[in-house]
């Protein structure tokens, strides 16, 4: 009997962890944001890097975020179109769980793993209509002067 309660407890795992992570469909790829503050609970690891970031106290648009380079594979395709049209969130939370790209691709970035209170800026999308809990997947990750398009591996 305890094997059989065992057995099922383990079938159940994959099912809660896969319905506690949600798709990228339900983000709205029409509407890019900027956020940008202190990175907090870094967890650099698989599925992909996340942590929480705690936004600058007055988050605001960079005045040159359009003309911000961006990497060359993404600049032909949407890069420099999302950095001109990011706005800043319509929420007030202050508070944002903020989802990477795999360590794999991390990796082939370079990307050095942030710790807690790192500064760091982004673009990328939360849910439709800013509905739900303030999550956002990042498309460009801004650290100092580096942008990494986390879409795709280094050109």
């Amino acid at each position: 009997m305890q094997r059989r309660h065992l057995l099922l407890a383990a079938a159940a795992l994959p099912a809660r962890s896969a319905f506690a992570h949600h798709g990228w469909s339900s983000f709205d790829t029409g509407r890019p944001l900027y956020l940008s503050g202190r990175a907090r609970k870094v967890a650099w690891r698989n599925p992909h890097a996340e942590f929480d970031l705690e936004l600058d106290a007055d988050l605001k648009l960079p005045a040159d975020l359009a003309k911000r380079p961006v990497p060359a594979q993404s600049a032909g395709i949407d890069g420099a179109r999302l950095f001109a049209s990011a706005q800043l969130p319509t929420r007030k939370a202050r508070l944002w769980h903020v989802e990477l790209a795999p360590l794999t691709r991390m990796g082939a970035w370079n990307v050095t793993e942030l710790r807690d209170g790192d500064a760091v800026a982004m673009v990328g999308y939360t849910f439709a209509g800013e509905k739900g809990e303030p999550v956002l997947r990042v498309e460009y990750l801004l650290v100092g002067t580096a942008t990494y398009g986390l879409r795709s591996s280094p050109a």
